[in-house]
């Protein structure tokens, strides 16, 4: 019997012939990670004197709006395409209903205006649509009094006025991120009714009630009031079909984009939303992601660099158009290099 694998025409010889050299591995790579796929994740907030950084995000800080404009000039000097914004109120400005995301001078209009007037068009703002930042109960909305649960309609009322203040303020892309059913109809109808037709919207279509959001926490100042959580308006972690029907919704809604989040533990999501819809697709590779690689990083136990651009390509592999994360920076400089 001839050996197979001396045959020049062998599959498995020739998949290794196409490894052979940096340039052969190169030429044939299916999947190619490149600046313009990123998006940075950014945190500003209201009352600070100089950036603060948060502890279980090592080189992730909360902004001053100064401080904001520097690095999205940064980010914006690195050729990253998109910055997402998250305002942060001072702790004694939290209420029962994020009034203060809708303040006509406060930290959304200031932090979006400043990134718009620093960068203009050069730099996608795009503006996460919620109100947990800004309760002080840290659920995404209102809550009902005698249920405790979250009211999704008083709640889609409010992200509709606070999308309008959003692109009101400058933002290119309002991202509703809540969760709530209809909210990205309530949204689209809201902002062309105010005459901001051309903003997009980038919905949270399949977010689920993650354990991986522990330092995006810290880093928003969120705690929810008496231990709770999410899982009755996120999705179960252990639901695939409900992402895909999810996403469909807020496709014909009108969403303009959707997104996975998070992202590496819901690569298969990512896949098969990719093949429901024609629309672009993103996926957050989210706090819990960023800081695992950073400690392992630490401890000298992985090679983090690496490790991060191979999570980040295995995202855009599965699917994504484009990936937020945390990483954006520094992958954007690494691949100048």
């Amino acid at each position: 019997m001839p050996d197979l694998l001396a045959a020049s025409g062998f599959p498995a010889r020739r998949l290794r012939r196409l490894r052979r050299t940096p340039a052969l591995r190169r030429l044939v790579a299916q999947t190619t990670l490149a600046v313009d796929d990123l998006v940075a994740p950014l945190f500003v907030a209201d009352g600070l004197d100089a950036p603060r950084p948060v502890g279980s995000l090592p080189g992730v800080s909360q902004h001053t709006v100064d401080s904001l404009v520097v690095e999205v000039r940064r980010l914006a000097a690195l050729g990253v395409p998109g910055v997402i914004l998250f305002p942060l109120p001072v702790t004694g400005d939290k209420d029962a209903t994020g009034s203060a995301a809708l303040s006509p001078d406060g930290i959304t209009r200031r932090a979006i205006g400043a990134v718009r007037d620093a960068v203009g068009d050069d730099l996608v703002v795009m503006a996460d649509c919620c109100l947990d930042e800004f309760t002080d109960h840290g659920h995404c909305g209102i809550v009902d009094p005698v249920t405790g649960d979250v009211d999704n309609d008083a709640t889609v009322e409010l992200y509709a006025d606070l999308a309008v203040v959003q692109a009101s303020a400058g933002a290119h892309v309002i991202a509703p991120s809540g969760m709530m059913d209809g909210q990205v109809a309530a949204i689209r109808a809201a902002l062309d009714s105010a005459g901001h037709a051309e903003a997009a919207v980038l919905a949270y279509a399949a977010k689920y009630a993650s354990a991986l959001y522990g330092p995006f926490r810290e880093a928003a100042d969120v705690t929810i009031a008496g231990g709770g959580n999410r899982k009755g308006y996120q999705q179960d972690p252990r639901n695939g079909r409900e992402a895909l029907a999810e996403v469909a919704l807020d496709v014909a809604e009108g969403a303009d984009m959707v997104m996975v989040k998070p992202a590496l533990t819901y690569l298969d999501v990512v896949a098969d939303v990719r093949a429901l819809v024609d629309v672009p697709v993103a996926a957050y590779h989210v706090s819990g992601e960023y800081a695992m690689v950073k400690a392992a990083a630490e401890r000298g136990w992985i090679d983090g660099p690496a490790v991060a651009l191979e999570q980040i390509t295995s995202v855009k592999r599965a699917g994504a158009d484009f990936v937020l994360t945390y990483f954006a920076g520094e992958l954007a400089e690494a691949l100048h290099d």
